[in-house]
């Protein structure tokens, strides 16, 4: 079983409230997301593992079972080109859970009109394969916010 935890803090709302139809309808997989605290911050990895791709505004990281996580640092934020975004590791990387990937802003990318909002995915999964997954509540880096069997 894989933990996943929280690569952000802020308070955890579920992916039907993504406002991006691709998020909120579980089409990238199931997962959960959260609305981030507006401060400059580090996006953490949510599981130790290989970092297979790698953009200023998301990251995928694949954990010793096979199971690749992505975070997605705000929604339509691929528009930004990269602005307020700085990658601090590589594709390719191996990662500890809870390591540094990407620095950002969550008040820059409001102020460039786009949501903050992070989803946390997990990619190729079944909603049934996932537990006790956080849909609400305040979250830290390094809660967990669902168990993915």
């Amino acid at each position: 079983m894989t933990s996943v935890t929280a690569p952000v803090s802020g308070r955890a709302i579920g992916l039907t409230e993504v406002p991006d139809p691709v998020f909120s309808g579980s089409m990238v997989g199931p997962g959960t997301a959260i609305d981030p605290d507006r401060v400059p911050a580090e996006a953490v990895s949510p599981v130790s593992g290989v970092v297979v791709s790698l953009h200023p505004h998301a990251f995928v990281v694949v954990d010793g079972d096979g199971h690749g996580v992505l975070t997605h640092l705000g929604i339509d934020t691929v528009q930004l080109n990269g602005q307020g975004f700085e990658l601090l590791v590589n594709k390719g990387d191996t990662v500890q859970r809870g390591q540094a990937v990407i620095r950002w802003d969550p008040v820059a990318v409001e102020a460039a009109g786009k949501s903050p909002i992070c989803p946390v995915v997990a990619l190729e999964a079944t909603v049934d394969s996932l537990s006790d997954i956080t849909e609400s509540g305040d979250v830290k880096v390094g809660d967990v916010l669902f168990d993915w069997q």
